[in-house]
């Protein structure tokens, strides 16, 4: 598998699994991040979001995203809370459910996670193991 494949995964899952860790525990839910050209992850969090001191107190977080193909891709990295404007505007504007959540990029609530990718991990159902995808 190549990295055009991997993005695929990515963009064609809509849907990604965020994992945290807080006290030793996993939190995994599910999120809509935003990959950019850049090769960062921008995910929208709500201000009262548990998501928010997890990913201050361990920044160390996991994205896992499934196609329709069963296709397979694990993202790691490190994420930080940022209030970046421009970043929160792409964000909003390329996922149009974030308007059911906040009134704009300037509105308070609006926080975002940007993940910084270390690696990526893809497999597909006829792999017998995962790939590590270069960056």
């Amino acid at each position: 598998m190549n990295k055009e494949e991997a993005i695929d995964i990515v963009r064609d899952a809509g849907f990604g699994f965020l994992a945290t860790v807080e006290e030793n525990q996993p939190h995994v839910r599910p999120m809509m991040p935003y990959l950019t050209e850049e090769g960062e992850l921008l995910l929208a969090l709500l201000g009262r979001s548990r998501t928010i001191p997890q990913i201050k107190g361990n920044p160390n977080v996991e994205v896992c995203f499934v196609d329709r193909k069963m296709w397979y891709c694990r993202v790691s990295g490190t994420a930080v809370i940022s209030n970046d404007v421009p970043k929160k505007t792409t964000v909003f504007e390329m996922v149009p459910m974030l308007r059911q959540y906040f009134a704009g990029p300037q509105d308070p609530n609006y926080h975002l996670a940007v993940i910084k990718i270390k690696s990526i991990e893809a497999m597909t159902p006829h792999s017998r193991l995962p790939e590590q995808i270069s960056l």
